[in-house]
């Protein structure tokens, strides 16, 4: 449960983040609102999962899917750059989130 509690923190952290691109600076009420609310979702579901997990794990993960996940949203959504470069290195970020998980840390 404490894994799936991440990974639902992470999304949220995707949401917040792109956001971000939406607040103006937080002076844009509701998008400031929305990204503030997925903030506080996604950190209370990452409080949540290192009652079982380790912290530095759990923060990892939660990082990491979050950096990964944003990054390849950004593509689709803003227009961001799609290099073969940075596709790669999400994959870095990705195998190592993988690999946190695969090696039975936390559990």
């Amino acid at each position: 449960m404490s894994w799936l509690l991440l990974l639902v923190a992470a999304v949220f952290e995707m949401v917040w983040a792109l956001g971000l691109k939406h607040t103006d600076g937080f002076t844009d009420f509701w998008p400031s609102v929305g990204t503030l609310a997925a903030m506080a979702v996604s950190v209370y579901l990452l409080s949540m999962a290192v009652e079982d997990l380790p912290i530095g794990t759990a923060y990892a993960v939660w990082t990491g899917i979050g950096a990964a996940g944003t990054a390849i949203a950004g593509i689709y959504l803003f227009d961001e750059p799609f290099t073969a470069a940075r596709i790669g290195f999400v994959g870095l970020i990705v195998l190592g989130v993988v690999g946190l998980q695969a090696t039975g840390a936390g559990h």
